[in-house]
């Protein structure tokens, strides 16, 4: 599956975050990561963000698709220069 990950977490674990979201999907601008990732893989990434958010200070949004199929990226201004599925 593909997914887009955003995320809106305080100062002081932003590293932290930043090296969990690396390790499984590709950083396209400061808090937002995308890419194809397994169902067991996506269940660890889950977890391991869980261990480290405050989920009363932190945000975390996984939008996930089945498919590539009907989607459609643009981007507008600096164009950040990575892998890109879309």
């Amino acid at each position: 599956m593909f997914i887009i990950l955003c995320y809106d977490i305080k100062q002081k674990r932003v590293g932290k975050i930043l090296k969990i979201c690396r390790k499984y999907l590709i950083h396209v601008q400061k808090s937002v990561f995308e890419g194809t990732i397994t169902e067991s893989k996506l269940k660890s990434l889950k977890l391991e963000l869980r261990q480290r958010i405050d989920p009363d200070e932190d945000s975390i949004v996984i939008y996930r698709m089945e498919s590539t199929k009907y989607a459609l990226k643009e981007q507008i201004g600096v164009i950040e220069q990575h892998t890109s599925i879309i």
